[in-house]
């Protein structure tokens, strides 16, 4: 590239210096060997800050309308203490990063706007309370409300019907315990009763009670209560009788015998108690002689025949 080619771009740069170039241009001023370091630096501007006071004022003057107060509603007023003075702490005095201190001040500030507020709305006759028949549109649709009705209804009918499987399944695992425990006892019952059928077979017992069955039971526990009753004590009807008629003696230590009846021997037979006087071992009962043969001659008996 000529001399004056790059003079003639350079003054062009030198007259452009607030022009932008793309990246691309930049890219090929690079490749030629025109950008060196140091050529190209990057001048900060100072940010000018534009306070038009005049402006502002007017642009106030121009929004406020000479209305009354009825139609502006407005109210600028500090917070209220406890006592219902007002307060002379200021904006200035809070700690905005105090949340309880600023959230106090609005508060208080609420306060001193309603003290200020409702004599003037009573002045102007307007009505701060509402009236018992007053009625105000929901701030939602009757559609969106039946919808909210559908959904909660929905909801309830489903929480029934779950609660009703779950007592559904706690009757059946209830029902199906039951159905257990009465076949173990029916079982049960036959095994006693094959039990008790071959015992009477083998003739080990002559008792049929086993055919009773649940007769035998209900017998079983009628007389258990009225072994129960007894073990209670007499009636009311046996005590008035005892009580009026007495036990009729002392029946308890009759057999007993006492000095006078063992040395009494006169009731004495010998006869009876040695069995006419004769050898006991000879005689039977009634006194009659015992002529069966003994085992030797038995077996002498057997071998002959």
């Amino acid at each position: 590239m000529d001399s004056a080619e790059e003079e003639s771009l350079l003054g062009q740069d030198s007259e452009e210096e607030n022009s932008e170039l793309s990246d691309g241009e930049l890219q090929e001023a690079f490749n030629k060997g025109l950008l060196k370091p140091g050529m190209n630096v990057l001048v900060e501007k100072n940010k000018k800050f534009v306070n038009n006071v005049e402006g502002l004022k007017q642009c106030l003057r121009d929004l406020h309308k000479d209305l009354p107060w009825v139609e502006r509603l407005d109210i600028t007023n500090p917070p209220v203490e406890d006592k219902g003075q007002v307060s002379a702490v200021t904006n200035k005095d809070l700690n905005a990063d105090d949340d309880f201190q600023r959230e106090m001040f609005f508060y208080r500030q609420a306060q001193a706007t309603v003290l200020e507020a409702l004599p003037l709305l009573n002045k102007f006759n307007i009505t701060t309370k509402r009236p018992d028949d007053y009625f105000a549109e929901m701030a939602k649709s009757d559609q969106h409300m039946q919808k909210i009705r559908k959904k909660l209804i929905a909801k309830q009918l489903n929480l029934e019907k779950s609660e009703k499987a779950k007592k559904l399944r706690e009757q059946r695992k209830f029902g199906k315990k039951v159905q257990i425990e009465v076949i173990q006892k029916r079982q049960k019952e036959k095994k006693a009763m094959i039990s008790a059928v071959k015992k009477y077979q083998k003739g080990m017992t002559d008792k049929l009670d086993f055919l009773e069955g649940d007769q035998k039971t209900e017998k079983d526990s009628l007389a258990a209560s009225k072994k129960a009753q007894n073990k209670k004590g007499p009636n009311a009807k046996r005590k008035y009788k005892d009580k009026r008629f007495g036990f009729g003696g002392k029946k308890s230590g009759k057999k007993w015998n006492t000095r006078e009846s063992y040395n009494d021997v006169s009731s004495f037979r010998a006869k009876v108690a040695h069995a006419k006087g004769g050898k006991a071992g000879q005689r039977g009962k009634g006194g009659k002689q015992n002529k069966r043969p003994g085992k030797s001659v038995r077996r002498k008996m057997k071998g002959r025949s």
